[in-house]
């Protein structure tokens, strides 16, 4: 039996340095989902004596404090050791043990760590097209974002890239959904309330509010705090109520805001430096690419048991909620597309991933409109009466 059709693996041949092309690369076909049969990797293992024992270690962003996020991770590690019997195993390390957390990218291209778990937004210095990676301002809601990398070609035009900019292969290994707003040290309605602000804010959503006016910083999660409470910063968007709670934000300031424009359903990933990935047995690559894809599933739905709960004791302990208004909005979506014109124009790689992903989002949000929005302004308005 031919091992490489048994676990649904497929060489596509060289792009740069060699690439190896995963169940899900070519993602127009419905059969080509990622591999997720787990019994049938570890069967292979266990009847082939000859597989080496591999161990890795993996930087990471995030504090183990966050532990949906690192918790992310972690499942990363624990699945691929399960499936592969112990024979390859990944030891999942902080933000600053390994790599800053903003800098895991960076140890992954080198060879200096072999695989990662971060945001890929935090690299648009690297290249401004990595931001497609997790997620654009005004973009997908969770659902669509996988739509789009599963069955839309966005994990081929995502893979070319990395393997030819970075040397890297990466899976999606995460989801937040729908982020907030952030939270600020003073009430803003208009654009005006904007000018000057500093906020710590990253990837191209950073962007679109420096375009605003506002003075953005970009600051590794473990260090927000401690910039709210001095006043380093007026502003700071992080994740969500469980995530910010943990990191106490609401004892630095007090207006919480929604919703988070520029993270609808922000995607964070594995990186494999391409190497190494490509010098693992084929069992371990799959191994690898199963755990990822079940950390892409169940991050989302930690966060949608926990936020609930969370936002309530927040809500609970004095921090008032509030809306951006419809004048912050749209002229951030406006600032947005000028943007990605900007970027098209300047960036061949951002201008042919773009014209990809808005002709999906297009029309993924005009079913999207069609059925469930209306559902949803059903439900909602049931609760309210």
């Amino acid at each position: 039996m031919d091992r490489r059709n048994f676990l649904g693996l497929a060489a596509k041949g060289a792009v740069g340095a060699a690439t190896i092309g995963l169940v899900g690369c070519s993602s127009n076909q419905a059969e080509d989902a990622p591999v997720t049969d787990a019994a049938t990797i570890t069967e292979a293992v266990a009847n082939d004596s000859s597989l080496p024992e591999v161990s890795w270690q993996m930087a990471t962003s995030w504090p183990p404090s966050l532990d949906t996020l690192f918790g992310g991770a972690e499942l990363v590690g624990k699945r691929v050791a399960a499936i592969t019997g112990g024979k390859f195993t990944i030891d999942v390390r902080s933000a600053g043990e390994l790599a800053p957390g903003l800098e895991v990218l960076n140890v992954v291209e080198q060879g200096a760590v072999p695989v990662g778990h971060t945001a890929s937004y935090y690299y648009i210095g690297k290249s401004p097209a990595a931001a497609f990676g997790t997620a654009l301002p005004f973009g997908f809601n969770y659902r669509q974002q996988n739509a789009w990398l599963y069955q839309g070609g966005g994990l081929d035009l995502m893979r070319q890239l990395y393997a030819d900019k970075f040397g890297v292969i990466q899976f999606p290994a995460g989801n937040t959904g729908q982020q907030m707003g952030g939270w600020f040290n003073k009430e803003v309605e208009t654009i005006a309330d904007m000018q000057g602000l500093k906020m710590r804010i990253p990837g191209l959503g950073g962007q679109v509010m420096n375009k605003l006016g506002v003075t953005v910083q970009v600051i590794a999660g473990g260090e927000i705090f401690q910039a709210l409470q001095t006043g380093a910063i007026d502003a700071a968007e992080w994740v969500g109520p469980y995530d910010d709670e943990k990191l106490g934000f609401h004892e630095a300031s007090k207006f919480y805001y929604a919703p988070g424009w520029w993270e609808p359903a922000p995607t964070l990933e594995i990186q494999v430096n391409l190497e190494k990935f490509n010098e693992l047995p084929e069992e371990y690559q799959a191994a690898l690419e199963t755990a990822a894809y079940q950390s892409n599933l169940e991050m989302m739905a930690l966060y949608d048991a926990r936020n609930q709960e969370a936002l309530q004791r927040l809500v609970d302990a004095g921090v008032q909620l509030r809306v951006f208004s419809n004048e912050i909005l749209k002229a951030s979506e406006e600032a947005a597309f000028s943007l990605y014109d900007e970027l098209s124009q300047a960036d061949g790689d951002f201008k042919a991933i773009f014209a990809e992903w808005k002709g999906f989002r297009d029309s993924i949000q005009k079913w999207f409109s069609a059925n469930e929005a209306v559902y949803a302004a059903y439900t909602q308005g049931s609760l309210q009466n």
